[in-house]
């Protein structure tokens, strides 16, 4: 009897074509806080109204933020009874912990339903699962956990990351490509889970880098489906999976960390992050792109993780990017925040509606070529090359 080649097994465990984004699927916690209310609201929880000079440096970090509006799981009961983690350093971690292994999972299980049943098709036909938080760490994690509250196959092949940041979201699409395009049949579910309750702590006139974390994130979950070969009409495509990369920022160590201590997750910052991120950006755009022969940056769609709007506003003017093209990207930080991670699927979510309802093209504002990137801790970069699909209603 001839054997088979490792070759012709090789061949045929690949699939033919592109990963492509299947479906997308967001949720929030209920509780919605305004940032205009947010300062007094802040300051009165964490016991801190005597600091007035520092409650109006707060205020103008939140006039600042570009954020109108963010959701977070922390409401004033469950901060009134937990007043170590109103504290600045107090030891808190259980009680953080205890919240974020429930919570991160179920809300990424309300993102996750969303996105399957866009996606059309048996969840028992999901192959693989990547989870991805920065909010609490535990064992089995929650990649596990979401896979029974979701009643997924026992056998779903598991990847979870913990603690990467912000950059996360584009790390979730480069490992889910390589996942979708050398399993022939995968269906890869992408989970973006995140809530604050793991950085949230009081004012310190000596830390200001921790008092901009407190102006500027917010809680989300993301999800969705990638897989190559799509079985249409049942499945449909939003966007195609080109390539990805990754890559640490010269001269940047220490730009943006954080440390999981017994008074929560602390957060630190340095203030040359959005010059750090512009001066760099067009070396990660020429790598990506020269192959396709693009070099005109307004000529592509944007999806950028929206660190803040300092971040924003001077990538825009490094590159020359006309105003519209990071309007999903600030539509999404003004109305979520910052969310790490889910963050720029929140702004694909965004783009593939408005292109439809504005009767575009293609799901990118009618481009055909786009670019997802993260940036965080490291400071990293995830470079995604994204092709637009045609938009169907």
């Amino acid at each position: 009897m001839a054997s088979v080649s490792v070759e012709e097994i090789r061949k045929a465990q690949r699939a033919e074509g592109p990963a492509m984004i299947l479906a997308i699927g967001t949720a929030t916690p209920s509780n919605c806080v305004y940032q205009a209310d947010y300062p007094d609201y802040y300051f009165r929880i964490t016991n801190s109204e005597h600091m007035t000079e520092l409650k109006e440096k707060f205020k103008r970090m939140c006039e600042k933020s570009m954020i109108k509006k963010r959701y977070m799981h922390l409401t004033e009961e469950i901060l009134k009874e937990n007043p170590n983690m109103c504290a600045f350093m107090a030891s808190s971690l259980d009680a953080r912990q205890d919240m974020v292994v429930v919570e991160v999972p179920k809300l990424g299980k309300v993102a996750a339903s969303k996105a399957i049943k866009e996606w059309g098709q048996p969840k028992s036909k999901i192959t693989h699962l990547v989870f991805c938080t920065t909010s609490g760490v535990d064992m089995p994690g929650a990649d596990y956990q979401l896979t029974k509250l979701l009643g997924l196959r026992s056998s779903v092949k598991r990847l979870m990351m913990y603690q990467q940041g912000c950059f996360a979201g584009g790390t979730v699409l480069r490992i889910a490509k390589d996942l979708a395009e050398n399993n022939k049949g995968a269906r890869v579910l992408v989970v973006c889970s995140e809530i604050t309750a793991v950085t949230f702590r009081g004012p310190s006139d000596a830390h200001l880098d921790s008092l901009v974390g407190q102006a500027l994130f917010g809680d989300g979950a993301a999800a969705m489906i990638i897989g190559a070969e799509p079985d249409t009409p049942i499945e449909r495509p939003l966007f195609q999976l080109v390539s990805a990369a990754q890559t640490i920022l010269p001269d940047s160590e220490g730009a943006i960390d954080g440390h999981l201590r017994e008074v929560g997750l602390t957060f630190h910052l340095l203030k040359d992050v959005p010059s750090l991120i512009s001066k760099n950006i067009e070396k990660s755009l020429v790598e990506a792109f020269t192959p396709i022969g693009i070099s005109d940056w307004n000529s592509i769609f944007w999806i950028a993780h929206p660190g803040g709007p300092a971040i924003l506003d001077q990538v825009e003017s490094k590159l020359g990017l006309e105003e519209e093209k990071l309007s999903a990207t600030r539509h999404v930080l003004s109305e979520y925040g910052n969310m790490s991670s889910a963050c720029v699927v929140f702004i694909l979510d965004e783009m593939r509606k408005r292109s439809i309802e504005e009767g575009k093209s293609t799901t990118g504002e009618g481009l055909e070529w786009g670019v997802l990137f993260g940036f965080g801790p490291g400071l990293s970069v995830e470079t995604v090359v994204l092709h637009a699909v045609p938009a169907v209603i």
